[in-house]
């Protein structure tokens, strides 16, 4: 099921689909490492929602909801040991 990254839960993951937005916010995100096929993890989202916590090619990266709803992704669900971790 494709998604917005913004309206992942924690400990959902998924495959980057595409990076919709024009100009500069798509090109930050490219820069940042996030590009179609890339895979994606939401470690943590702060108490309000904003930002969020993501794990992406080995490494951590924190983004703004507003710039996480460019993101599509292919969700693969919540696996049984992240809804561990995130307890």
């Amino acid at each position: 099921m494709e998604k917005n990254l913004n309206s992942f839960v924690m400990g959902e993951s998924g495959t980057i689909v595409s990076v919709k937005g024009e100009g500069n916010i798509r090109r930050r995100l490219f820069d940042m490492g996030i590009t179609p096929g890339a895979e994606v993890y939401l470690r943590k989202k702060a108490p309000l929602g904003d930002p969020l916590e993501i794990t992406l090619r080995g490494y951590e990266l924190t983004l703004r909801k507003a710039e996480a709803q460019f993101v599509i992704c292919e969700s693969l669900g919540v696996s049984k040991e992240r809804k561990e971790e995130s307890k």
